[in-house]
């Protein structure tokens, strides 16, 4: 196992760069021997949920030892049972217990989230393209929608696709409305100190 506080989902193509002599040993026996290895997440002093990756290029080794990898996510996984150093190797391991994944999505329900997602971006002035409702992944941009560790961490736990696209677009949602309030306020501290044209009142009708 390679424990690291980040979340790496299914499909995600994730690029890595291995530097502890523990983990060194552990990819150096990955790509000697077809396995795969597991990256369980360290968030909140525990670990209990991760994902199975697989190694699929190893970019550049350094005089060191060190390495710069590409690997895929191929399953999420339930953590059992977890010890810190396997016998006679440097790196933890552990026994897992992989999650059922349901495909329940409906395309509406995609289409919904990636239109959310476009109008973030926009609203950010952030380009969006190559993406469309044909190839759209979520996985591809999982990670610049906004979303903490901590949420990352629930999605992963998930394993209905409607759950996992209903949380991402209760989370788009609020994201997006946030951010009009924020150029909104924008906006309005942008008039500050500005010259204001006020139309005359008329008080003719007025009584007091």
């Amino acid at each position: 196992m390679f424990p690291l506080p980040s979340v790496f989902f299914p499909g995600e193509m994730v690029a890595l760069h291995v530097f502890e002599e523990r983990y060194k040993q552990l990819i150096g026996e990955v790509k000697n021997v077809p396995i795969n290895f597991g990256v369980p997440v360290y968030i909140e002093g525990e670990i209990a949920y991760g994902t199975e990756m697989q190694l699929k290029e190893t970019i550049k080794t350094y005089d060191t030892g060190e390495m710069d990898i590409i690997c895929v996510g191929l399953r999420s996984f339930k953590v059992n049972t977890f010890q810190q150093v396997m016998d006679g190797k440097l790196y933890p391991a552990g026994e897992v217990e992989f999650l059922p994944y349901f495909d329940d999505s409906v395309a509406s329900l995609r289409s919904n989230v990636l239109s959310l997602i476009i109008e973030l971006y926009a609203l950010m002035d952030v380009s969006f393209i190559g993406i469309t409702a044909g190839n759209f992944d979520i996985y591809q941009l999982i990670h610049k929608i906004g979303l903490s560790l901590a949420q990352e961490y629930k999605l992963l736990k998930m394993t209905y696709e409607s759950e996992r696209l209903l949380f991402l677009k209760a989370h788009l949602t609020n994201t997006i409305q946030v951010l009009k309030q924020v150029n909104q306020s924008k906006e309005m501290i942008g008039m500050n100190g500005h010259f204001k044209n006020f139309d005359p009142i008329d008080f003719k009708d007025f009584k007091l």
